[in-house]
């Protein structure tokens, strides 16, 4: 990351991305746009039972849609479900348990689903992690990696087929601004050269899954696909994996709230739907995917040799999954508390 890039990011940031750039963008934002019911609608969101996600969660269970929470943690699901459920009055709530750092678990768990029930309206692809160390999952991969990107690009590959048959289908993923200071990466994808920094491979990953958006909105016409920033926010995933800007950020940090709801929007509003599929948004407005002169722009070339080594990985997932793993859904009975 060159200083340039650093320094105008942090002061970007500053002005936009803190709770002060939220109440600032909120003022130009148009109240009947989450005026709406989606009693109907099946909602899928990773990372579902805490901070954004949890927040996305409630926000689309009060608007009476159907959720289906994708969580590692059966006992923290359970109990955001159960919170979710008592503060909507939505009992259309499901808790999955998915490790998303497990690709072929992802992978299992997208297939099942996509055999037992007949729609899926909108997918929110939240979950995300920071190891600071370099850790493998069961099957050898960094294991940042295997949740922010590869198991984001199987599931949602996985469930494409599903999408397509739905109505005014959506797929939004969470990404993070950190992403600007990163140029893709097509030759290192698992974070073996060079010294290991947590930071920067989240902040690559997270660039990763923009290029992926950008990608699937090509070939994917009939869905429309977004990624977003929500701003600097108050998370407990922050303060574990970057506690000194969490604590120097402080009370500049955004509630989960806030770092939501463009999420919402993008899910729930008609007006999300009418915007130009494949963009990154911020506070309900499509922003550049780079910094000025920044250099982070990638060739074809770039693009293409990472999805090819995409899913080259992906394709190993599927010819041999772990053989102890079992699927996440029984096939005749929705998985729910």
């Amino acid at each position: 990351m060159s200083m340039y890039r650093n320094t105008i990011w942090f002061l970007n940031g500053i002005h936009h991305y803190t709770r002060k750039g939220y109440e600032a963008a909120s003022k130009d934002f148009q109240p009947q746009d989450l005026d709406v019911s989606v009693v109907g609608r099946s909602f899928m969101i990773t990372g579902a039972n805490s901070g954004i996600g949890r927040a996305a969660a409630m926000a689309i269970a009060k608007k009476g849609g159907t959720v289906h929470m994708v969580c590692r943690n059966k006992d923290k699901a359970d109990e955001a479900r159960l919170d979710i459920v008592d503060k909507s009055g939505n009992t259309e709530v499901y808790v999955h348990i998915v490790d998303m750092s497990e690709t072929s678990e992802v992978w299992e768990f997208a297939e099942a689903f996509k055999k037992q029930y007949p729609s899926l309206n909108v997918l929110i692809n939240n979950a995300g992690c920071m190891v600071n160390k370099r850790e493998e999952n069961s099957q050898g991969l960094e294991k940042n990696f295997a949740t922010n990107t590869l198991g984001v690009y199987v599931l949602t590959q996985t469930l494409i087929p599903l999408l397509q048959k739905s109505r005014d289908p959506r797929v939004i993923t969470v990404s993070s601004g950190g992403m600007l200071v990163q140029k893709l990466r097509d030759d290192d994808l698992q974070s073996e050269k060079g010294d290991f920094d947590g930071v920067m491979v989240y902040a690559q990953n997270k660039r990763q899954q923009v290029v992926l958006t950008q990608q699937w909105a090509k070939e994917n016409t009939v869905i429309h696909f977004s990624v977003m920033h929500p701003g600097w926010t108050d998370t407990a995933a922050v303060s574990t994996s970057m506690p000194q800007f969490h604590q120097m950020m402080g009370e500049r940090l955004r509630s989960v709230e806030q770092g939501a709801d463009t999420v919402v929007w993008l899910a729930l509003s008609r007006a999300a739907a009418r915007t130009r599929s494949g963009q990154f948004f911020q506070d309900r407005q499509p922003v550049p995917a780079h910094l000025p002169l920044a250099w982070t722009h990638s060739s074809d070339k770039e693009i293409q040799s990472f999805l090819t080594h995409l899913e080259t990985l992906a394709r190993a997932v599927r010819s041999k999954p772990d053989p102890e793993l079992k699927s996440q859904l029984s096939p005749s009975t929705p998985q729910f508390v």
